[in-house]
């Protein structure tokens, strides 16, 4: 079975749907569709985003773990956050079957965990706090995620509590926002170094040794990140038009390949924007 990662689609719908198509006469039904998260918002077509992705997740071809914007869009849909001018997912609020997006959304997880050839792995939206063992990352997301799960006015208490965040709720933005840490493993959204002495996240993490791979998305600044046991994946494709081409990327490791992680590594497939999303271009 071929797996296919596929990075941040961000309501880049079009082009998701480009790939899927590719993926289709390729491989046949013989392939899984793996996404890092960010469905959602900046882009036009959110609804039908996560609608194509869920058709897959619920007939077991698919696996799909929440990133920073689908916290965002529960956090609107419940009434704890308001629209920024910068939000799109306009169309999902409007969807007669909101509800039904909110507590389909409300069971996905925050990490998955496979293993690849001879390599474990997992995948995340954002980050992992660099000293987790694969087994203390996969405990730390599944609590994470469970508040999620719960009573719906509990949900909205938990998520409003800006200023007494507990460990899950810290754990689960370190998973969907987090990009740097400091030298005591304290997690920001902020690029590497403009908080004091911190360092992109996976820099830390690479350098404790881990017998596991994590892929990624979130960071399109970065860009395409390859190195060993780390893929990121976000290359920007809502973002194209900002000084910068845009793609929807996938990686499809081969399926016998030992040591899938190991470079080099051309197993790769970049779908071009096909025009400027970025919302403020639209309004």
């Amino acid at each position: 079975m071929q797996r296919i990662f596929v990075g941040d689609v961000q309501g880049c719908a079009h082009e998701l749907e480009v790939l899927l198509e590719r993926a289709d006469a390729r491989f046949g039904r013989d392939w899984e569709l793996w996404s890092v998260g960010d469905l959602v918002n900046r882009g036009p077509d959110n609804l039908r985003a996560l609608r194509l992705v869920r058709e897959r997740v619920e007939a077991g071809r698919a696996q799909f773990v929440l990133g920073n914007h689908e916290i965002h869009l529960l956090e609107t849909a419940l009434g704890v956050r308001t629209l920024s001018r910068w939000d799109s997912f306009h169309d999902v609020l409007d969807a007669p079957e909101l509800d039904s997006w909110v507590d389909w959304l409300r069971e996905r997880p925050l990490a998955v965990s496979a293993r690849q050839g001879d390599q474990e792995l997992v995948m995340l939206h954002a980050s992992s706090h660099p000293d987790w063992t694969l087994s203390e990352l996969m405990a730390r997301a599944a609590a994470a995620a469970e508040p999620l799960r719960g009573d719906r006015e509990a949900l909205q208490r938990w998520l409003s509590e800006e200023g007494t965040r507990d460990v899950a709720r810290d754990d689960l933005d370190r998973l969907t926002r987090g990009r740097s840490v400091s030298a005591g493993g304290t997690w920001s959204s902020s690029l590497p170094g403009e908080t004091g002495d911190s360092r992109a996240w996976h820099q830390d993490w690479s350098e404790r040794g881990h017998d596991f791979a994590i892929v990624y998305g979130h960071w399109s600044m970065q860009g395409l990140h390859v190195a060993p046991s780390l893929r990121g994946l976000d290359t920007g494709c809502v973002h194209h038009g900002r000084g910068k081409q845009g793609f929807l990327t996938a990686w499809l490791p081969e399926p016998d390949r030992e040591r899938p992680f190991d470079l080099p590594d051309s197993a790769f497939w970049q779908i071009p924007a096909s025009r400027s999303y970025y919302v403020h271009r639209d309004r």
